[in-house]
């Protein structure tokens, strides 16, 4: 079975991961080797970007894009650090400015993230909901980051956006899928008069096995950043995520046995030694 390829409004991605590339730290300093070689080594193809000017350059006024190849990659720009709609709409607005002037298609789209405070990192709904509204208007192809709630991700596909990105826990929290019925009701309303519709998993992956569940449940794609970046070894950690998200992807599509209370002999006893001579008697 083939893994087919991501689509979202009018872009198409070859692999289902898409990576961020913030924390990758040797010695306290940005290393953009690093990340550079995890990338590669996680075979995506689409990388998000926060595009806030500040957020943008190192001390040494290092452009974190001038370190990613353009022309292999298609930048998703988000607006991470965003606590409302303004702030984000901004944003949005300066990585369209900043990527049109380097020929990059991620010119078109935006991650939205408008968070509700600096302690939990959590979406702010009602802001997130109103800054989609507006890129929208404005032409945006927007992907929105939200909590997991079916009623807040069915307003987000309602309001016009390409995607939308439920967390499965907290922003660079390691703990995976903490609410995965919740993943399901949201697949199952937002897939219902269009199975194409893509919804991915968003923020919280650890490791490998949080990648294989998200894929396992139906999500079309995982969003990640810390669990890559932060871990001891980030390169082989992304080759990690690349093989699980296939694994999830052709696991969900093949169909997995139910699960019972009781045990099932893999080898039926009929036609055993043990049975015949149980007849016979």
């Amino acid at each position: 079975m083939e893994i087919a390829p991501l689509k979202i409004g009018g872009f198409t991605a070859r692999s289902r991961l898409i990576v961020g590339t913030g924390k990758y730290l040797t010695g306290g300093e940005p290393d953009y080797d690093l990340m550079r070689r995890a990338l590669d080594a996680s075979g995506c193809d689409v990388v998000t970007v926060a595009v806030r000017r500040e957020r943008l350059y190192d001390e040494q006024g290092r452009s974190l894009l001038d370190f990613l190849d353009l022309k292999r990659y298609t930048i998703l720009p988000n607006t991470a650090g965003c606590f409302n709609a303004d702030d984000a709409i901004r944003s949005a607005r300066l990585g369209r400015e900043l990527l049109e002037g380097m020929e990059n298609p991620g010119s078109k789209w935006v991650k939205l993230e408008v968070l509700a405070d600096r302690k939990t990192l959590l979406p702010d709904p009602l802001e997130t909901v109103r800054a989609a509204e507006k890129l929208i208007d404005e032409d945006f192809v927007v992907l929105a980051y939200s909590n997991d709630d079916p009623v807040l991700a069915t307003r987000l596909k309602a309001a016009g956006c390409a995607s939308v990105m439920p967390l499965g826990s907290p922003i660079g929290s390691g703990q995976g899928v903490l609410n995965p019925n919740n993943i399901r009701i949201i697949l199952e309303q937002l897939k219902d008069d269009d199975p194409d519709y893509p919804v991915i998993v968003d923020a919280g992956v650890g490791t490998a096995s949080d990648v294989a569940i998200a894929m396992e449940l139906g999500a079309d794609g995982v969003l990640l950043n810390t669990g890559i970046a932060g871990a001891r070894d980030a390169v082989s950690m992304a080759s990690a995520m690349r093989h699980a998200l296939e694994a999830g992807y052709l696991a969900f599509r093949s169909g997995r046995i139910p699960r019972k209370l009781y045990a099932t002999a893999s080898s039926p006893i009929e036609g055993t030694i043990a049975a015949a001579a149980a007849v016979a008697e």
